[in-house]
């Protein structure tokens, strides 16, 4: 598995997604593409579906961040790709935590709302 997080091709798919979601947001293009009619008769799974599976993906990426430095301690991987799986792992929580102080503002400022 950890050849796979930390192919030279698969990280740099990951940044060219990664670029191409920002622009497209900064343009305030829909990312999925669908259009307003397709959107309508597509059902989109459940709010707290998505976020189990955010939650498991991060958790995910911190067993794996965990596993590599255990595997550098027995010397079967080298310095670089446990700091690059530490890094996925930090980046990954952060992200995490900066949706949960967002979902938590807008929740507070529907709370605030005048009736």
């Amino acid at each position: 598995m950890s050849d796979r997080i930390t192919s030279p091709a698969n990280i740099l798919s990951m940044l060219q997604t990664m670029r191409k979601l920002q622009a497209e947001a900064g343009a305030g293009v829909d990312p999925v593409g669908a259009s307003a009619a397709q959107a309508a008769t597509q059902t989109a799974p459940p709010f707290g579906d998505l976020v189990r599976q955010a939650l498991a993906e991060v958790n995910d990426t911190q067993a794996a961040s965990r596993g590599m430095q255990e595997a550098y301690e027995r010397g079967e991987v080298p310095l670089t790709d446990v700091v690059l799986a530490m890094q996925k792992s930090s980046l990954a929580f952060e992200a995490t935590l900066q949706m949960r102080n967002k979902v938590l503002k807008a929740y507070e400022d529907i709370l605030n709302m005048p009736v």
